[in-house]
C-alpha cells in the first residue's frame, strides 16, 4: 500500500525551513544551483556568502554521498543573487523523491526564478567522450517513480503540468553562446534518469542507446519535474565521467568518476558564471 502524503503537513515543512534560512540570510535569490558529483568548487566562488550547513535547516535531507558536501550556500555569482546546493539527495539513498526535491521546494519559496543544475553522467553515445561537457536537450524519466504522485496544491503548481520542453530554450541558446566565446566545446543530448546505486549491465546500456538515449544519470530529473511544476524556468548541465559502451565495457572506480568531474570544473565554471552575467542583464522572461 502506497504511503499517504500529507499536503499540508509538506507545506508546512518548506515554510518552516525557509523561514530558518531567511533568518540567516534575508536577501532573496533568483537563480537556484545544484552542484553534482565533484563539482561542489562553484559554490567556493559566491561572493557575500552565507553558509548554512543542511543539518541546521528543519526537514532538510542530509546528503550521504561522496563528494557532496552538504552546504546551502546563499550570496551572489555574477553579480547575481543566487542559493547553491553544495551536494544534493539521491533516491538510492533511501530517500524519497518528495524528499529528494523538498530543496527545490523551499528554492521557489525564497523566490528563485530559475533553476540550473549540474551531474555527472556515463555515455552511451560514442561521439560523446568521457570528460565531455553536455547540454541537456530532453530526457526520460526512467525511474519507475514521480516527486508529483499524490495530492496536488495549485497554488504550488497544475495537477498535469505539461513537460513538451523541459529544459529553457533561451538559457540554453545563452549557454552555447558563451561556449563558443571561451572555446568550450559543448556537447548536446538527451538524459536518462534510473534510480541506481548499481551501474547498468551491458544490455541496458544497449537498451537505452537503441532509443535514441545519450547520456544516464542518478538524479536530476525528479528536480526538474519539481522546479517546472513550480514555474521555473531550468537548464543542466552534465558533465560525462564515464563510457557505457556496451561493447567496451569496463568497471569504472568512484575515484576516477569525481576525478573526471573535478577536471571539468573550471569549464563548467565559467559557463554558469556567463549565464548568469547574460540573463541577468536582459532579465527572466518567460
Amino acid at each position: 500500500m502506497m504511503e499517504a502524503f500529507d499536503l499540508e503537513q509538506y507545506k508546512q515543512s518548506i515554510a518552516e525551513a525557509t523561514a530558518a534560512i531567511r533568518e540567516r540570510h534575508a536577501a532573496a535569490p533568483r537563480f537556484g544551483i545544484i552542484c553534482g558529483t565533484g563539482m561542489g568548487g562553484l559554490a567556493d566562488r559566491v561572493e557575500e556568502k552565507t553558509v548554512i550547513p543542511y543539518q541546521q535547516i528543519p526537514h532538510f535531507p542530509l546528503s550521504t554521498v561522496e563528494s557532496h558536501s552538504g552546504n546551502l550556500m546563499l550570496g551572489r555569482l555574477s553579480a547575481q543573487p543566487v542559493v547553491v546546493m553544495q551536494g544534493r539527495f539521491h533516491r538510492y539513498e533511501g530517500y524519497s523523491l518528495r524528499e529528494v526535491t523538498f530543496p527545490v521546494r523551499v528554492m521557489r519559496a525564497l523566490g528563485c526564478e530559475a533553476l540550473i543544475v549540474m551531474n555527472a553522467v556515463g555515455s552511451m553515445n560514442p561521439l560523446i567522450r568521457r570528460g565531455s561537457i553536455v547540454l541537456v536537450d530532453d530526457h526520460v524519466n526512467f525511474m519507475g517513480d514521480n516527486p508529483l504522485i499524490g495530492p496536488n496544491d495549485e497554488a504550488m503548481g497544475p495537477r498535469f503540468p505539461d513537460m513538451s520542453e523541459p529544459y529553457d530554450p533561451e538559457m540554453r541558446e545563452i549557454l552555447r553562446q558563451v561556449a563558443l566565446e571561451n572555446q568550450i566545446r559543448l556537447e548536446e543530448g538527451v538524459m536518462v534518469a534510473v534510480t541506481g546505486p548499481n551501474l547498468e549491465t551491458r544490455a541496458e546500456y544497449r537498451m537505452f542507446a537503441q532509443l535514441g538515449i545519450d547520456i544516464i544519470t542518478m538524479s536530476t530529473v525528479p528536480e526538474v519535474i519539481v522546479a517546472r511544476h513550480a514555474g521555473m524556468r531550468v537548464v543542466a548541465l552534465s558533465t560525462v565521467t564515464d563510457e557505457c559502451l556496451p561493447d567496451a565495457l569496463r568497471p569504472v572506480a568512484i575515484e576516477e568518476i569525481i576525478a573526471t568531474a573535478r577536471s571539468a570544473e573550471p569549464r563548467l565554471e565559467r559557463l554558469i558564471l556567463g549565464l548568469l552575467a547574460r540573463i541577468g542583464a536582459r532579465g527572466i522572461s518567460g
